[in-house]
């Protein structure tokens, strides 16, 4: 089934109709670029990754990479594709251009990510890897840490990982045990191991600059002890050029449910006592600096389930079409003709579910970026305050939702083929084996949920929360036509309700019913997230419905008037079913808190 990765109109209505994009011209960064140079550059987005990305994604799920003791092998489409991507510039697209990037707003290199996701999941994670890593070393390292690495990273002859993660520890972080010594000539020799480390082998580059968590011997207990160093696969000589192998070694290739074409390696350093390691920023501050990738990689996780979501989605819609099976009623005669299966209820009740789904997340993700966009370039100091803090604020919910969600539909996609959509001969079993790796990614959901309860609702004294009400407010103020006035009718008391319970959330939180209140933390990232996502299908149906006066073509017609049914679905008949976990949150319900390992 030939399908366009992403329909550009979906594009063109997120970027265009309901962000504006177009306005971020204006702006002294992005002065130089008008829609034109944006277009161009998200075609030519949408070419490499469907000539380069998109043929390998079934091969490389697959052909595995495979590790033969000495060095790590997989397709040759593989770097080929990666090699594409860095030649075109994507690397370096958000940098300045006197770094050799193209100062493109995030909202438009989210929009070009999107197709590298839908297209091929597992070879887009090596240079969004390096990419994070980059702009850690940029932003925290020394200038001679900079120079060492951060060109070749940003043309992509060098990739770069995160490594946090141990066989002991997992999320804890704080217990940690990879140490790292201090050496007269001011670097520092790491030991450790690590685990689950993404791109941590390969020979796509000619250099891998891990950034390692580790402890410095006599720092303070816990995370405040935790420092972060860039730990490189190769030395480099005083011209910086390579030079040696340091003593990283891949310990063994982890074989995942999805994502299998990016190497999830096991690492060892240090297993000769000399693995060179350099300091980026203060000693003891690592997991300030780490953070920063974290939530950059978090962002990104939410949107590339959204696309992987989508791309399920439109193959199962496709599907939908092209598949007779069945009778509509009242034309149920055995002589009457065979309809496509899209024709039957069920069925278009499970496509206008995804389609919920996946737009609303998308939308979510792209409201996210442009508040990245405002971060960075808005010339009045508090307003750029703001942004953060309403990003801060939103992070869990961008990077949980569209991941919890966005394998729903990929789970709705499966069904839609019915049989078929569990077999290999068809892509939606390897869309929902991706996506199903996402709540886990950057964090699971369930630390999104503890994080979004105890620390981002009260951030600054609820200064996010105060942002986002008036923002929904203004949103909501918008509406003229009677259709999407309706579902703001709708909303509104989920909204207040959600206000009402919040003075009586943070009170348990210190008090008795903390073990309660953390324990149903999902409950109220669930309600925070769907009560958003409800924001979002109203911001897209006002534009829909404004679009609508408007429009000539029946395209047109259909594809606005598919966006006001998809807002009338999730409001209708997603939304409501917050309602368990509003009286959960309510009543400081302590089932799962007062549960005993022995009763299990």
């Amino acid at each position: 089934m030939d399908l366009p990765l992403i329909k550009r109109k979906e594009l063109d209505f997120q970027l265009y109709e309901c962000l504006d994009t177009e306005t971020l011209c204006q702006r002294a960064r992005f002065f130089e670029h008008s829609r034109d140079t944006f277009n161009a550059v998200l075609d030519t987005a949408e070419r490499i990754a469907t000539d380069k990305f998109a043929p390998h994604n079934t091969l490389a799920d697959k052909a595995e990479p495979e590790f033969n003791g000495q060095s790590v092998t997989m397709l040759d489409a593989v770097k080929s594709a990666v090699d594409a991507y860095n030649e075109a510039g994507f690397i370096a697209g958000r940098y300045d251009y006197e770094e050799g990037g193209m100062q493109l707003p995030e909202t438009v290199m989210t929009a070009c990510a999107g197709y590298f996701m839908a297209a091929n999941p597992s070879t887009t994670a090596y240079p969004f890897l390096t990419v994070a890593a980059a702009n850690v070393i940029r932003t925290f390292a020394s200038d001679a840490v900079k120079s060492a690495f951060l060109p070749r990273m940003l043309e992509g002859t060098y990739t770069g990982t995160m490594a946090l993660t141990e066989p002991h520890a997992g999320s804890s972080l704080a217990d940690i045990k990879t140490r790292a010594v201090k050496q007269d000539d001011g670097t520092y020799r790491i030991k450790g191991s690590k685990l689950y480390i993404s791109a941590g082998e390969h020979e796509l580059s000619e250099n891998i600059i891990h950034l390692v968590l580790a402890k410095i011997d006599g720092a303070p207990d816990g995370v405040k002890g935790i420092s972060l160093f860039a730990v490189p696969k190769y030395r480099l000589d005083s011209n910086n050029e390579l030079a040696d192998k340091n003593d990283v070694a891949l310990a063994g290739l982890i074989h995942k449910l999805g994502y299998r074409g990016t190497t999830s390696t096991a690492l060892s350093f240090g297993d000769n006592d000399d693995c060179l390691g350099y300091l980026i920023g203060e000693e003891n501050v690592g997991l300030k600096y780490m953070f920063q990738m974290m939530n950059e990689a978090r962002l990104g996780v939410g949107f590339g389930a959204a696309m992987i979501g989508y791309r399920g989605y439109q193959y199962s819609l496709a599907y939908a079409k092209d598949r007779l099976q069945g009778r509509a009623a009242p034309n149920i005669a055995p002589s009457d003709p065979q309809v496509p299966i899209i024709e039957h209820g069920d069925v278009k009740r499970m496509l206008l579910a995804q389609k919920a789904y996946v737009e609303g997340a998308m939308a979510l993700c792209f409201y996210g970026a442009r508040l990245v966009d405002d971060i960075h370039t808005l010339e009045d100091k508090n307003a750029r305050k703001e942004s953060t803090e309403l990003l801060d604020l939103l992070t869990p919910a961008i990077k949980a939702w569209p991941s919890e969600f966005g394998v729903k539909a990929n789970d709705l996609a499966i069904q839609v083929l019915g049989g078929a959509g569990y077999t290999r001969e068809y892509p939606v079993e390897q869309c929902w084996r991706d996506n199903r790796l996402n709540p886990i990614h950057e964090g699971t959901n369930g630390i999104q949920a503890l994080d979004l309860l105890t620390r981002k609702l009260w951030q600054n004294r609820g200064m996010g929360l105060g942002l986002l009400q008036a923002r929904i407010e203004a949103d909501f103020a918008k509406v003229s036509s009677d259709d999407v006035k309706a579902l703001v009718h709708a909303v509104s008391p989920y909204l207040a309700q959600f206000v009402s319970i919040l003075p009586n959330a943070a009170k348990g939180l210190g008090d008795t019913r903390l073990p309660a209140s953390l324990a149903n933390a999902s409950c109220m990232l669930n309600v925070f997230s769907t009560l958003l996502v409800s924001w979002m299908w109203i911001r897209q149906a006002n534009t829909a419905a404004n679009a609508l006066t408007r429009a000539t073509s029946e395209d047109d017609l259909h594809f606005y008037q598919g966006k006001l049914q998809a807002a009338k679905y999730f409001i209708r008949w997603e939304l409501p079913l917050i309602k368990r976990d509003l009286n959960i949150l309510t009543h400081f319900d302590s089932c799962c808190a007062d549960m005993q390992q022995e009763w299990f």
